[in-house]
């Protein structure tokens, strides 16, 4: 593609031309980090020790801050921030996701741009929604000066039809999404919920939502996550290869059918996941150690099917 020239009349266009006769909304990422993490206490017997005879249990869960300024300060909040100058919304996400958790190599994409007027009180702010996975056990989390302290929640979702109205040339769905958000360590859960709206014309459609019940979630974060979550769950239900993110290097087949369940919140039977899943993995020579049952082969995800 050849360079682009600007012309005689653009330059001259361009010298009297002012971006401040137009009002600028301030620009943020905010990033819902999805991480499946084993929670070994769950296997503690009396004495306090693990029982390595049981599977540790695994979660599905989604890292939040806690804010340590106004607005919505004590609040539970994404890792995220503004975008200065000179800086892409991608590099803005990764600066924040790192300088509020730690977190520097997690699997980072866009999943939606919120931008409903007076979701921030500072003013118009419009948020690039990001969605990161990371494998949780490398991290040892910190919160940056922006937040009080940084955690792992459990998330649960939970999706409910309250009403569905349609004519000859509409169609409207109404469905009530329930979100539960739980911090072991505190003992702390949160009740979210999102009335989703979609309004259906011929074969087109938009969807719209409204928060009914934020919990201690600061912003409009109670949309964000929901949409992440939903986000997650349609790459899983399509080709998979998202839920990999989740993973360490080396794996067992167990382990990564249940961080797909987990994600598609259903289990699978064995037989038909190893069959879909096989291209996707290359098995190694090693196996599972330290454990109280029979090993179990690791495997790796499979590089050509992934970067084709």
């Amino acid at each position: 593609m050849p360079k682009y020239v600007s012309t005689k009349e653009e330059k001259e266009y361009l010298k009297t031309y002012s971006i401040a006769n137009f009002e600028r909304p301030s620009v943020t990422a905010d990033i819902a980090v999805f991480a499946v993490r084993d929670e070994t206490e769950q296997n503690l017997t009396r004495k306090g020790k693990v029982n390595y005879r049981k599977d540790p249990v695994r979660e599905l869960q989604i890292l939040l801050v806690k804010r340590a300024t106004h607005p919505f300060q004590n609040c539970w909040a994404l890792p995220g921030g503004f975008s200065v100058k000179g800086e892409s919304c991608d590099e803005t996400a990764l600066r924040e996701l790192a300088e509020e958790t730690g977190v520097k190599d997690a699997y980072l994409r866009p999943f939606g741009v919120f931008s409903e007027p007076g979701r921030d009180p500072r003013g118009w702010i419009i948020s690039h929604g990001y969605l990161a996975l990371i494998d949780g056990s490398k991290y040892r989390l910190h919160a940056g000066t922006d937040a009080w302290e940084a955690a792992w929640f459990r998330i649960g979702v939970t999706s409910e039809e309250v009403s569905k109205k349609s004519d000859k040339k509409r169609t409207v769905i109404e469905i009530q999404h329930d979100l539960t958000l739980y911090q072991r360590e505190r003992d702390l859960e949160m009740k979210v919920s999102v009335l989703e709206t979609k309004r259906f014309s011929r074969l087109h459609g938009y969807h719209e939502y409204k928060i009914l019940d934020a919990g201690e979630l600061a912003f409009d974060h109670a949309k964000i996550i929901l949409n992440a979550f939903f986000s997650l769950r349609s790459e899983a239900e399509g080709t998979g290869l998202i839920v990999f993110d989740l993973m360490p290097e080396k794996f067992t087949l167990n382990r990564l059918q249940k961080a797909f369940e987990l994600v598609l919140g259903h289990e699978l039977l064995t037989a038909n996941f190893r069959r879909k899943i096989a291209p996707l993995v290359v098995e190694t020579e090693e196996e599972t150690v330290g454990v109280g049952h029979r090993p179990a082969k690791l495997f790796m995800r499979n590089q050509e099917e992934f970067y084709m």
